[in-house]
């Protein structure tokens, strides 16, 4: 079992992040809704949110994935017992963070809403602050050099 008091953090804040992230787009689209760019541009943009879509459960299935096979948790709030490298972490060091944005945009140009595009705009800036920052220092602490070297290869985001 691992240490929690060596987690990064106490509590898991990318996922109530994002979902305050949706909840907020939600509520905004209804009760204040934005104008939305007009055909043939939506069309496109339509089709792109579905790709986007697609594109996120690819990387989130590659992520968890390679978290199984490193034998590592996947939850934010635990540390991490092994740097995994491989899979979706060979593109991104935030492969889920990356799905969890790119979903909310997604979602934003097939429902026509700036607001989940905004929003998810603002839970990247967020979660990058809460636990991405705190995530790297728990890893180079834990992994050093090894970790040092990952991030000189992979970048954060994209």
């Amino acid at each position: 079992m691992t240490d929690r008091s060596a987690a990064p953090n106490k509590v898991p804040w990318p996922p109530i992040i994002y979902l305050a992230a949706i909840a907020v787009a939600i509520l905004l689209e209804v009760f204040l809704p934005l104008p939305w760019i007009t055909e043939p541009l939506s069309d496109i943009l339509f089709a792109a949110g579905g790709l986007a879509v697609v594109a996120v459960i690819a990387i989130e299935i590659s992520a968890m994935r390679a978290l199984k096979r490193g034998n590592t948790t996947i939850r934010p709030d635990r540390a991490s017992d092994h740097l995994v490298t491989d899979g979706a972490f060979a593109l991104t060091r935030n492969p889920i963070y990356f799905g969890n944005t790119l979903m909310m945009i997604g979602i934003g140009l097939i429902a026509g809403s700036i607001w989940f595009i905004a929003l998810a705009l603002i839970a990247a800036f967020a979660t990058q602050k809460l636990a991405i920052e705190r995530e790297e220092k728990h890893l180079q602490t834990r992994f050093g050099k090894k970790y040092i070297d990952y991030t000189k290869r992979v970048r954060r985001w994209i």
